[in-house]
C-alpha cells in the first residue's frame, strides 16, 4: 500500500526513528500509526532511537592489524557505561566495525565531517557528466542530487554496507547493537594505516626537489 510522507514523519517524530524503518512498519502495520508504534517498540528500534540522545563518555579504543600486518585500524566507540564497554556484544560490534574499515576504506565517519568543497567539487563534475550526456535541464539537478547521495554512502563509514551482512549499514548496525544492549552507542572516530600507503609520492617528490637545487 501507499505510505504518506505525512504519515512517515509523524511516525518518526514520535520515536525517533530512521525513514526506512518507519516506513516499513507502517507498511507492516497497513498504514495504522499506534500499530507502527508498538512493531517499532517490539523491534527495540524506537527504544533505541530515543537513547541516541544520551552521552557517551566510556567505550574502548580498539586496534586491529589485518592482512599479515599490511593494514591497521585504530577506532573509537563509546558507550554510556564502562560496564556495557566490557560485555560481548560490545565488543562484538568494535570489532566488526573495525573489521569494516580495514576492509572497505571509508575517508569519514559521518557526513558532517566531508569538507564542503569536495562535495560541491563532487557536484560539479557530475553535472559537467549530466549535461554531456545530453539529460534534460529540468531533471539535472535530480541526477545530481542523486549521485551526491551515493557519493556519501560510498565514503562515510556509517552509511557504507557493513562488509559482513550488506543489508545492513554500519549504522543500522550500531542502532540494533542500541537495542540489545540497552545503552546508547557512537563512534567517534577512526584512523586506518596501509603499509607504503604514500610513501611512494613522497619519495618522488623528494627526488624532484632535489633535482631541481642542482
Amino acid at each position: 500500500m501507499e505510505i504518506s510522507a505525512v504519515k512517515v514523519k509523524e511516525l518518526r517524530e514520535k520515536t525517533g526513528c530512521g525513514i526506512m524503518d518507519c516506513k516499513k512498519a507502517l507498511a507492516d502495520s497497513s498504514g495504522d500509526l499506534e500499530q507502527a508504534v508498538t512493531y517499532l517498540r517490539e523491534k527495540g528500534l524506537a527504544s533505541a532511537a530515543k537513547k541516541s540522545g544520551r552521552a557517551t563518555t566510556e567505550g574502548i579504543v580498539y586496534s586491529y592489524i589485518h592482512s599479515g600486518g599490511k593494514v591497521g585500524v585504530l577506532v573509537e566507540v563509546n558507550s554510556e557505561t564502562d560496564f556495557v564497554a566490557k560485555t560481548e556484544d560490545f565488543m562484538e560490534l568494535v570489532k566488526g566495525v573495525a573489521l569494516h574499515i580495514a576492509a572497505m576504506n571509508p575517508l569519514y565517519t559521518r557526513r558532517d565531517e566531508v569538507p564542503a568543497d569536495l562535495i560541491e567539487k563532487e557536484r560539479q563534475i557530475f553535472t559537467a557528466q549530466a549535461k554531456e550526456s545530453g539529460k534534460p535541464d529540468h531533471i539535472i539537478d535530480k541526477i545530481v542530487d542523486g549521485k551526491i547521495d551515493k557519493f556519501y554512502k560510498e565514503i562515510c563509514l556509517l552509511e557504507q554496507p557493513y562488509v559482513k551482512d550488506a543489508d545492513r549499514s554500519i549504522e543500522k548496525l550500531v542502532v540494533d547493537t542500541i537495542a540489545s544492549i540497552g545503552e546508547n552507542i557512537s563512534i567517534r572516530r577512526f584512523a586506518r594505516f596501509k603499509l607504503g600507503e604514500g610513501l611512494e609520492k613522497a619519495t618522488d617528490d623528494f627526488a624532484k626537489e632535489v633535482a631541481s637545487m642542482q
